[in-house]
């Protein structure tokens, strides 16, 4: 079996003008690489909602990253201060990744 490695995978709903934000506190906290993927519209505990481009409508972004522990705890604290007043979703879990090394 190949081995693996134990990582942390953040993930962070933002809108999408708040990403240069997101992408400096990632910067900071010593994560190198990260993945931003559209998101297309969901559901929660303010309601529906979808990214319409022809209204205007902020659009969404899922930013996404897997770092060591100790830079997945860096890159929370810096993104704490924001979770709340700008709605935030940041996800934390623990993986298991192949090339540990790469994170």
């Amino acid at each position: 079996m190949t081995d693996t490695v134990s990582r942390r995978k953040i993930e962070v709903l933002v809108d999408a003008p708040l990403i240069p934000r997101v992408t400096a506190a990632a910067e900071r906290a010593g994560v190198s690489g990260y993945t931003l993927l559209p998101a297309l519209g969901g559901s929660g505990r303010g309601g529906r909602w979808s990214d319409d481009q022809v209204t205007g409508v902020e659009s969404k972004v899922m930013f996404m990253t897997v770092a060591s522990a100790e830079k997945a705890a860096a890159l929370i604290d810096a993104l704490a201060p924001v979770l709340e007043s700008h709605g935030l979703l940041l996800i934390n879990t623990a993986v298991e990744v192949v090339r540990g090394g790469k994170f």
